[in-house]
């Protein structure tokens, strides 16, 4: 497991930024998964501006992300559809065949989390997965208590989340709102993760994450069991392990 620890959060927004166009290079057929939410939406204008200014081949990348909201439509502004499309697929011209997400509405979502799979495994598996780190450590949307042999499902919304989602949609009380999303054993199988983690607000949780106990009561902490881990953080993320891990 390899720490970086980047002395600000621009710092740590390009660093990201170019470990993801390095994977397009390295592997001009890469299989890529992105994460979303606040720590990641810079390093995504970073790498479409790069771009802009140098573009380089993508006709064969194909990107994903980690998770998807279910019974939602795909055009709200937060599903993970929208913003990966929006941040950086639209702007590099990802083609549309190889932007695999699975769709926010369905009659059966088991059946989705199978073909999304499936769809990823057809283009040989992920290569490089930008897993961001949820504030109860959670990993997609693996909340805590999610087994570790867990494969591809909908699992349930943080509860502050979904309140949030549900005060922005106006989505009608009974309807059953989740997230479809790569289950752990899924994420494992990545050929490299890079978890990554900015701001003071993530500092104890990088700390149980990286130094504690492998636990599901934290999901992302199984990282540290993974054979080619990046974790990525800024200094402020990295405050509460700096003396105890170097």
């Amino acid at each position: 497991m390899k720490i970086t620890i980047c002395k600000n959060e621009q710092e740590f927004n390009i660093t990201a930024a170019w470990r993801i166009i390095a994977q397009m290079l390295e592997k001009p057929d890469a299989v890529i998964g992105l994460s979303t939410g606040q720590t990641t939406i810079d390093m995504h204008a970073i790498v479409s501006h790069i771009y802009s200014q140098y573009p380089f081949d993508v006709s064969r990348i194909t990107l994903f992300n980690v998770d998807e909201l279910t019974n939602l439509p795909r055009e709200y502004a937060g599903s993970c559809y929208t913003m990966i499309l929006n941040q950086i697929a639209g702007p590099l011209g990802i083609p549309d065949e190889n932007f695999i997400m699975p769709p926010t509405m369905s009659d059966d979502f088991e059946r989705e989390a199978k073909l999304f799979e499936e769809r990823l495994a057809a283009r040989g598996g992920a290569d490089l997965q930008m897993l961001g780190l949820g504030s109860n450590g959670h990993i997609g949307i693996n909340q805590p208590g999610t087994p570790f042999e867990s494969e591809t499902w909908v699992s349930p919304m943080d509860p502050d989340f979904e309140a949030r989602v549900r005060r922005e949609t106006q989505v009608p009380e009974g309807t059953e709102l989740g997230g479809l999303t790569r289950g752990i054993k899924n994420i494992m199988h990545t050929r490299k993760l890079i978890l990554i983690a900015k701001g003071l607000h993530k500092a104890e949780m990088v700390e149980k994450a990286i130094l504690g106990p492998v636990t599901v009561d934290i999901p992302a902490s199984i990282v540290q069991m993974h054979p080619n881990c990046e974790i990525l953080l800024d200094a402020d993320a990295a405050s509460r392990i700096k003396n105890s891990y170097f």
